[in-house]
């Protein structure tokens, strides 16, 4: 198996891209001096260029647009005709609608930014409206295959030290609710003695998550084990300090790692890094935890999206049926 730290997305760069839009790399800066984080920022750029790749295909210019060029954009966006980006490629792929709102909000930023600049542009950001998204069931594995996929490391994983790693990034993302790029960014720093920890999060949003005594106890097993100085908190085996700072690991062997469990425990629903944020949310509402509370602990800036998690459950759903209905037999 190669050194975790080696498993990581393939990093495509946009500067050998030729935009044909107006004050494009004005725009680019002032995305970059304006607190936006660097993953919305790259994410910005490669929606843009879908969009560039749209007006090029019907040879539009920006001062061209009309309604009806919307329309035609939300269409391509849906379709497996579309362009994939800098590769220039037609992709089969069709995108999520989460992904079209996307696309559609960071042109909408762009519109904005030129119409602040007194560019003159024949449409505004309203006109690009968000698509419907789909509402699917939220997938959450029951809690005994939560519990079996936090603990699988210890027993799965050949290595000692990966194994007490893994187990502690497991027990970590369940205890505490947090995003897997705020896990990987931690720093031993970022601890205190009171299992509180600080992190700055999606959108540079800062706020305190907290460690159960079950996570503290195996985070600091794994500590103990470590014989480095390293200052990030979950590194390779072989990690080393380099120019650019600590060695981390990446979103992706974590991802690879629990889908390697979850088959060898043959548990059937997929379970991401971000399941374990949805069943941190849902397990904490069937205990009766308040839906603010939850938000506050997950960093949302709104309670609906909160609400989403929290409405995750049919247990709860079942409960809260039985327990507040007016005909229902109460126990």
């Amino acid at each position: 198996m190669p050194d975790e730290g080696s498993v990581q997305a393939p990093k495509i760069s946009l500067k050998d891209y030729k935009f044909d839009l107006p004050l494009i790399d004005d725009f680019f800066l002032f995305l970059e001096t304006n607190n936006y984080s660097p993953a919305t920022t790259r994410n910005y750029k490669f929606d843009i260029v879908i969009f560039d790749n749209f007006l090029k295909s019907r040879n539009l210019k920006i001062a061209d647009l009309n309604k009806r060029n919307i329309f035609e954009f939300k269409a391509y966006l849906s379709s497996t005709e579309r362009l994939t980006g800098i590769t220039s490629q037609v992709t089969q792929d069709r995108l999520s609608s989460g992904s079209i709102n996307r696309c559609l909000s960071a042109v909408r930023a762009y519109i904005r930014f030129l119409i602040d600049q007194e560019y003159d542009i024949p449409v505004v950001p309203d006109h690009f409206k968000m698509v419907k998204r789909e509402r699917p069931h939220p997938n959450v594995a029951d809690f005994k295959d939560f519990v079996d996929l936090i603990e699988s490391p210890t027993r799965l994983e050949k290595d000692p030290l990966i194994g007490a790693r893994n187990r502690a990034i497991l027990e970590v993302l369940f205890a505490t609710g947090m995003r897997i790029s705020e896990l990987i960014n931690l720093n031993k720093r970022d601890l205190n003695d009171e299992g509180r920890i600080f992190i700055t999060g999606k959108g540079r949003k800062q706020r305190f998550v907290y460690l159960t005594d079950r996570a503290q106890q195996y985070l600091d097993l794994y500590l103990k084990l470590r014989q480095d100085r390293e200052t990030a908190l979950f590194v390779p085996t072989k990690s080393r300090t380099t120019a650019r700072g600590p060695q981390r690991l990446t979103p992706r062997y974590v991802q690879e790692r629990l889908k390697t469990y979850r088959e060898k425990l043959r548990i059937n629903l997929p379970t991401t890094p971000h399941s374990f944020r949805h069943g941190f949310a849902t397990y904490l509402a069937e205990e009766g935890a308040s839906p603010a509370a939850i938000q506050i602990l997950l960093g949302h800036e709104s309670l609906n999206t909160t609400t989403r998690y929290v409405n995750a459950s049919d247990r709860f759903a079942q409960e809260t049926h039985r327990k507040y209905h007016p005909l229902s037999e109460k126990d």
